[in-house]
């Protein structure tokens, strides 16, 4: 049985055990499932997304393929409203909407999401696991402002900042457990840890009932 060393309970301790890439270029740079399978870790996450959601109106919560839907699911639960999956595009076996979007490697892909979902100015908060580049939010938000939805906001563990996201935060309620201003952003926004240095995996080991 690991136990953590929380510090503060304030300072987003559950970051620290986010995983590196160690697969190469093709891959994110960073994996935070690791704060997922964590009880503590995640239960953490979440009591801080909502505390900074509470005043955040929204109807329905969109997990954005693949990883959104674990944050979304989870705060769409905690909240009591439901979920929207928008998935990459032939993995939904019903009537789609479609766009396509560049992606953080700059690839471009296919998003859909299934039509209709809902009824016109249902506020729709967007979450995905991690925004860099912007592009799948863009993606998203034209397939919610299709359906004549509105985008409540915007969640992830955290929001790099460029010039798309910057634009983002002046148009919508942006939260991210990652806090602008913090040595969290800016290590960040230079996609490199401090933590990374002293990173075990078993640091994240979930508790075990014996």
């Amino acid at each position: 049985m690991t136990t953590l060393d929380k510090g503060p309970r304030d300072d987003r301790w559950y970051l620290n055990i986010m995983a590196p890439n160690t697969k190469g270029d093709k891959f994110a740079w960073l994996d935070p499932t690791s704060i997922y399978i964590n009880a503590e870790a995640f239960n953490d996450l979440l009591d801080d997304l909502l505390e900074d959601l509470k005043d955040v109106e929204f109807d329905v919560v969109a997990g954005l393929d693949a990883m959104g839907f674990v944050l979304g699911a989870a705060i769409a639960a905690r909240r009591g409203v439901g979920f929207l999956p928008i998935r990459k595009a032939g993995k939904l076996c019903v009537d789609t909407d479609k766009v396509s979007f560049g992606n953080y490697s700059g690839r471009t892909q296919d998003m859909e999401m299934r039509l209709p979902a809902f009824a016109p100015g249902t506020r729709v908060l967007l979450v995905d696991q991690w925004v860099e580049t912007g592009g799948t939010m863009d993606g998203s938000i034209r397939l919610i402002e299709r359906q004549k939805g509105v985008v409540a906001g915007m969640v992830a563990v955290a929001i790099e900042e460029n010039e798309r996201t910057d634009e983002y935060r002046k148009t919508y309620p942006c939260v991210s457990a990652v806090v602008q201003g913090s040595r969290w952003q800016a290590e960040c926004n230079s996609q490199s840890l401090s933590s990374f240095k002293t990173y075990k995996p078993e640091s994240a080991f979930p508790q075990t009932k014996r």
